[in-house]
């Protein structure tokens, strides 16, 4: 069906068009047009003044482990837990989803059984069926390799060369640098998940200091190996100046979660994406100590935010920073839609309204409070989820 979604406020790429009307036709955008003249054939939608903006497009986000094993031992089938998942994006916005998992060999925190290398062949299998098949929407895998799983590198391979891969990151969650640079905060953050004493976190860092890793020649060779398939390269937690240096080496043009401030600013000096979570917005900081993505986007310092692990953050905290930075709201739904898509190499396809590109698409209303919700969302131009708030 063709779509004329009349009367409302569309958000481009570099300004607002009150009173504007968007036109979808096979599951393309057909036309932006200041007025609602010349819709025959189309059936006509008012959105009474909403503003109309395109999908999110999350490129970090590992809320799939959580809908698959809500408890850790309580594993759900995989494929009715994908499918949960999705109806609740897409109430959330999300159009493309980066379903990030974890390869990695060993697991000091919370033992998950999702994370096992079997556990996560089957899952990816299962993202890659059903994006084939029933769904709705667009599925991607963006594969988290942890840089101590050398025994998991042609296991990666074969999923870049199988075309289930669409994003890598390198990460190394060592104690002492990148992300728990501060042993203190590994301390803390490793006896929230398990109730160890002192002498065994001990045990635990010294063992972790002392893993193999893999060697900057074989990072690079796997990062060439991804870029030869199309697929975006980012680095994890960058802690340094000289770390951008080091990742940039080997391909990344992504830094996600960049831990302070000056690598961040570093970072897109040097013409990286640089990623922080939705959820520090709202929360007013990390939840480990390191970089605001408030303070980092209001110093245009970060260029995307992601959903991490709680979805339903990623249009609150831009309307949020809207009104707290000053920003115009269309460079901040940038945050969520053409900056990720740039990043990824999917900007052809999506991230804005253009037409000719696909037709993901919202429809966002605000409450009383000015708190931002989706009344409808549009995949491939199709109105896949309704929803109003009554009194």
């Amino acid at each position: 069906m063709n779509y004329a979604l009349t009367n409302g406020n569309v958000i481009t790429p570099d300004a607002i068009l009150p009173g504007a009307t968007l036109c979808i036709a096979d599951g393309k955008i057909a036309a932006l047009q200041s007025d609602s003249s010349g819709l025959d054939g189309y059936r006509i939608v008012d959105v009474g003044g909403a503003w109309i903006m395109p999908g999110i497009v999350d490129i970090h986000a590992d809320y799939v482990e959580h809908m698959a094993a809500p408890r850790p031992t309580s594993v759900m089938d995989f494929g009715f837990a994908l499918r949960q998942a999705e109806r609740e994006l897409v109430a959330h916005g999300v159009t493309t989803m980066y379903h990030s998992l974890s390869i990695h060999d060993s697991m000091e925190f919370a033992p998950s059984a999702i994370r096992s290398p079997e556990m996560t062949q089957k899952l990816i299998g299962v993202i890659d069926a059903i994006h084939s098949d029933q769904h709705i929407i667009h599925h991607r895998f963006h594969a988290r390799f942890e840089i101590d799983s050398v025994g998991r590198v042609e296991e990666l391979r074969g999923y870049i060369r199988d075309g289930k891969v669409h994003l890598i990151s390198f990460m190394d969650h060592t104690p002492g640098q990148g992300q728990y640079r501060d042993l203190e905060i590994y301390r803390k953050t490793l006896k929230g998940y398990r109730n160890i004493s002192d002498a065994e976190v001990d045990q635990i860092i010294s063992v972790s200091q002392a893993r193999q890793k893999l060697s900057l020649d074989a990072i690079t060779q796997l990062g060439a190996y991804a870029r030869e398939y199309g697929i975006a390269v980012a680095s994890h937690d960058d802690d340094s100046v000289e770390k951008l240096d080091l990742v940039q080496s080997f391909g990344a043009t992504i830094s996600e979660f960049p831990i302070t401030l000056e690598v961040a600013q570093a970072a897109r000096a040097a013409g990286m994406h640089t990623v922080a979570g939705a959820p520090n917005v709202l929360l007013g900081g990390s939840h480990s100590g390191n970089l605001s993505a408030g303070r980092a986007v209001q110093a245009d310092a970060v260029d995307i935010l992601c959903s991490d692990y709680y979805p339903a953050a990623l249009l609150a905290a831009v309307f949020q920073l809207h009104r707290q930075t000053g920003h115009s709201l269309e460079q901040m739904v940038r945050l969520i839609t053409l900056n990720p898509a740039r990043a990824v190499f999917l900007d052809d396809q999506a991230g804005s309204i253009e037409a000719g590109k696909r037709a993901d698409l919202l429809v966002v209303r605000e409450l009383g409070d000015g708190s931002p919700y989706v009344a409808q969302t549009f995949v491939a131009g199709n109105l896949l989820y309704t929803s109003e708030y009554r009194r």
